[in-house]
């Protein structure tokens, strides 16, 4: 097992009213990754992930390849590991 890391993440573009969240929760999933993701008022949407950092990777990929998502900025920070999170979580 590699080093358990922890991103933020802002998506902006076609990312709200696509089902990016459910995606995400979904991939989270899949790949063994903990954190949240919601939809922000401004029609962004922010994330916590934590995971290894190949598992955040293919996230990323499946919801930038994702025929109803279309991500045109992203920013992203590293951030403290939360050590008991054990779910991913979608916010409203």
């Amino acid at each position: 097992m590699g080093t358990k890391i922890r991103r933020g993440f802002s998506f902006w573009g076609r990312v709200q009213g696509v089902g990016f969240r459910y995606k995400m929760y979904y991939l989270a999933q899949k790949y063994n990754a903990t954190g949240w993701v919601q939809n922000e008022c401004n029609g962004s949407v922010t994330a916590q992930v934590q995971g290894e950092e190949v598992s955040i990777d293919m996230i990323l990929q499946a919801l930038f390849h994702d025929r109803y998502i279309s991500i045109e900025q992203m920013d992203v920070k590293e951030l403290p590991l939360v050590e008991d999170e054990r779910k991913f979580s979608m916010r409203n």
